[in-house]
């Protein structure tokens, strides 16, 4: 029976080494045990956490096969700490912050860098249209990531201005990939991206379609977006 990690390897080209290995374990250990007392994640059984979460993270290597290396990331809407955690595993040299509004998931995330030693890591509760106008976060970012959080023409609203020119968003997103994305041309044009390609990505005995988005940041974004908290989703940008 092969093991995530080799999955890991022969999908992605990653190969983990015994330190990373162990960092997973630790870091499913405590997913598990904070799951009894939270409702982390729906997914509570040990291999599916390892297939569902840990590998669909680390599929987003799956946008860099140009050899582009992050070396800043920002996770929005991260929940339990995923994709970012995985990758910044992965990478350890990138610096990495965790945006997630919901408190008890924001507290894990910062008990799960803490515990698996990640320097470099910072967790914070703003809202993704505040964290995209701070000075500090906006376009400072190699790459900008999300996963399952919301419709792509609110989602690029979220992650563009949170990109420097010539970085990346990657988004996790499931079989109205194509379609969102083809809803979603005029605000990637107006908030400085350029489409890059849709990358279709296999999971082990998981059926549902997955696949990566990936955008450039080829301009800046103009000051006025993101708009205030709450008008993206109420009013997204249209074709």
């Amino acid at each position: 029976m092969k093991t995530w990690h080799m999955h890991a390897e022969r999908l992605y080209g990653l190969s983990l080494s015994d330190s990373q290995k162990a960092l997973f374990d630790t870091f499913l250990a405590e997913l598990m045990e904070w799951n009894q007392k939270f409702n982390l994640t729906a997914i509570r059984e040990a291999e599916a956490i390892e297939i569902k979460h840990f590998l669909d993270s680390l599929s987003v290597v799956a946008a860099f096969k140009d050899g582009f290396v992050p070396g800043s990331m920002i996770d929005i809407g991260t929940g339990a700490g995923l994709p970012g955690i995985p990758l910044r595993i992965v990478y350890p040299e990138a610096r990495l912050t965790l945006v997630e509004s919901i408190k008890k998931k924001a507290g894990f995330c910062e008990h799960a860098a803490r515990v698996l030693g990640l320097g470099n890591v910072l967790v914070s509760t703003a809202r993704a249209e505040e964290i995209g106008q701070d000075p500090l976060h906006r376009e400072k970012y190699d790459l900008v990531l999300a996963r399952a959080v919301a419709n792509m023409p609110v989602l690029v609203e979220y992650l563009l201005p949170l990109a420097r020119i010539g970085g990346r968003v990657v988004m996790q997103k499931g079989k109205s990939a194509r379609e969102e994305s083809e809803n979603s041309r005029n605000a990637i044009r107006l908030l400085g991206g350029k489409s890059l390609d849709i990358i279709p990505i296999d999971l082990p005995e998981v059926e549902d379609e997955r696949y990566l988005v990936v955008l450039e940041k080829v301009r800046a974004t103009p000051s006025e977006f993101p708009r205030r908290v709450g008008i993206p989703a109420k009013s997204p940008i249209h074709n």
